[in-house]
């Protein structure tokens, strides 16, 4: 039996930009992506601390230190540049991986630097 698990963890990211008119996803910056184990293109899940919003996106790779967030397409009506959020990912695993799975979790401060990574 597969189960579904958090993989990884981007927590308190700061939106640093909107762009409705982009074709969806979330941009991210390439260091927080490589850092956490997320790959381009993944399907992530997105919840707002500030008004509560939830949705599912796609990543995208942003330049690497640019410590830029951009929430893009549809997504940019779900929040506004200085919105902490978390940018989560799901994996499925089998019993035997359960066992040794461990949440990696990057937590940032309000300039997207990386504070804590366990």
């Amino acid at each position: 039996m597969l189960r579904r698990f958090a993989l990884a963890k981007i927590h308190r990211a700061t939106v640093t930009s909107v762009d409705l008119n982009y074709e969806g996803s979330i941009g991210v910056d390439s260091e927080l992506i490589e850092r956490c184990g997320m790959l381009p293109g993944e399907m992530v899940s997105i919840f707002n601390i500030n008004n509560g919003n939830r949705f599912d996106t796609y990543l995208q790779k942003l330049p690497a230190g640019s410590r830029q967030i951009c929430l893009n397409g549809a997504a940019a009506r779900l929040g506004a540049p200085g919105d902490r959020i978390i940018i989560l990912t799901y994996g499925c695993l089998n019993e035997g991986e359960t066992a040794h799975h461990h949440l990696r979790v990057l937590l940032l401060d309000e300039e997207n630097r990386i504070v804590e990574e366990c």
